[in-house]
């Protein structure tokens, strides 16, 4: 039996419906996975995979997805299966046919609801990545804490083993003493989070309806899933007023979504190499001019 033929047992037994492939296609997956639209005489799923290695990480998404439907706020395509075969793991969803153009005052009041569904800690139940950077997801009482070890020191870290040292780590270091100073007025709730918000990750249906995907999911501060969005490309002037009009957002929040997204930048630096660590440089110099 191939791995095709175990899709097929898997997505029978996951939704009671004998499933067999009637065509598979190769479609665009991002620069991690292999992705595939599979069909049965109508019905049809988005397939990825990877190598065994990479289970944890499809094991996470699917966990996410399903726990951002539940919250029936933003549309994401629902999960059914993820598994391993042999050396390959897969996680298998629900296809959406994409194509449209999406309603951003409607995404924008979405997401807002989104981030109204909260939880008592920061972090999530399950490690996952941020692209194919590992992210840990330890809980914690504690924001800052939360961020200044899970997060800008844990990307800081991974930077100074692919030999990113020097000013980026002195400046890091100092950015990870001072932090506090940017929530002396700012207290967070634990808000349910995309983690990867950027606009490669959201499209729209053809009605319109939005729709996000690939999330790195954890509790957190609301302003760091909008800061992310910001980055490269942004969403839109109709996206920000219909979200600050759903929720507010604080003072402070222009250097806060500087400081979020120096997390992205280096960890765009590990994943990609050295054109992003002026940026980065540059992003933390800004942050603690502010402090």
């Amino acid at each position: 039996m191939d791995i095709w033929q175990h899709l097929e047992q898997q997505i029978t037994q996951a939704t009671g419906n004998s499933f067999h492939f009637h065509n598979n296609q190769s479609v665009g997956g991002g620069c991690i996975n292999s992705a595939f639209k599979v069909t049965d005489n109508g019905r049809s799923y988005f397939i990825k995979t990877n190598n065994a290695g990479y289970a944890y990480m499809f094991e996470a998404e699917a966990e996410a997805l399903r726990e951002m439907a539940a919250s029936k706020t933003v549309r994401v395509p629902e999960p059914v299966c993820y598994g391993e075969y042999g050396n390959q793991c897969y996680v298998v969803m629900e296809y959406l046919e994409l194509g449209g153009s999406a309603d951003m005052v409607e995404l924008g009041r979405q997401l807002a609801e989104m981030h109204r569904v909260t939880t008592d800690r920061f972090g999530w139940h399950i490690d996952n990545t941020i692209g194919s950077t590992p992210q840990p997801n330890t809980q914690s009482d504690d924001w800052v804490e939360f961020w200044r070890e899970q997060r800008l020191g844990f990307q800081l870290e991974t930077a100074a083993s692919n030999g990113y040292g020097g000013e980026l780590q002195r400046l890091g270091e100092r950015l990870l003493a001072d932090m506090t100073v940017l929530f002396v007025n700012h207290d967070p709730q634990p808000s349910m989070l995309h983690g990867d918000l950027w606009s490669g990750n959201y499209g729209a249906l053809r009605d319109g309806t939005p729709v996000i995907f690939d999330p790195a999911l954890y509790y957190g501060d609301r302003e760091a899933d909008l800061a992310m969005t910001t980055l490269f490309g942004g969403f839109g002037g109709q996206f920000y007023s219909a979200y600050n009009e759903a929720w507010t957002l604080e003072q402070g929040y222009e250097v806060r979504k500087t400081f979020y997204n120096i997390y992205h930048i280096i960890n765009h630096l590990n994943l990609f190499g050295g054109g992003y660590h002026g940026q980065a440089v540059s992003m933390i110099e800004r942050v603690l001019s502010e402090l």
